[in-house]
């Protein structure tokens, strides 16, 4: 069985090795044929505690970590900019 993986921004990391996932993806209306992007929300397993807010990062499918948890952190894409 191949585990899933999805590309998302960190979007809050504000648990203790934990950070929440937001993953877009693109859809088609049914009707008005319109494309509309939808996004899903994860709660992904951080065990360094190394990502940041607005990080790019490949999250993997996994056994069920806690009662949300059911995603890990592979690696970290693109780290965040911050400006101040």
């Amino acid at each position: 069985m191949v585990k899933q993986q999805r590309f998302g921004i960190v979007i809050s990391n504000k648990m203790q090795k934990s950070v929440v996932v937001a993953v877009e993806y693109r859809c088609r209306h049914q009707f008005y044929s319109k494309i509309i992007v939808r996004t899903k929300r994860y709660l992904a397993h951080d065990e360094l505690n190394i990502c940041d807010i607005g990080d790019e990062v490949l999250v993997e499918e996994s056994r069920p970590l806690s009662k949300k948890k059911r995603w890990v952190v592979i690696k970290i894409l693109n780290k965040a900019v911050i400006t101040n």
